[in-house]
């Protein structure tokens, strides 16, 4: 796992075609907005947020936020121990993101 800068984050994201960006916060955070494209794994399912996480393609590299970066620097741990190589963690999270941002309607 690594934790990215957002400037880092952002243009290494931008750079990479096998790329997949994980949303792991609640859906009422989400209802607030959200990063482009970002498939949504709510981290508080428990189990259930485990067995989403295992139907992914473990061959994508993950862009994974969450509010302020402590569910995704979790969230890149769990996925680590499920055997993914590449998650990559958005230090400072949603909270802090400068980028475009898609709201839910």
């Amino acid at each position: 796992m690594a934790n990215l800068s957002q400037d880092d984050w952002a243009k290494q994201l931008e750079k990479d075609t096998n790329a997949v960006v994980l949303d792991v916060r609640t859906q009422e955070e989400v209802d607030e907005g959200m990063i482009p494209n970002a498939i949504h794994l709510d981290i508080y399912k428990g189990q259930a947020f485990v067995d989403e996480l295992e139907e992914l393609d473990k061959t994508k590299n993950y862009y994974v936020y969450c509010r302020s970066g402590g569910r995704s620097g979790q969230a890149c741990g769990i996925m680590n121990q499920l055997g993914f190589d590449n998650a990559y963690n958005l230090k400072g999270g949603f909270m802090e993101w400068q980028g475009e941002v898609a709201n839910q309607e």
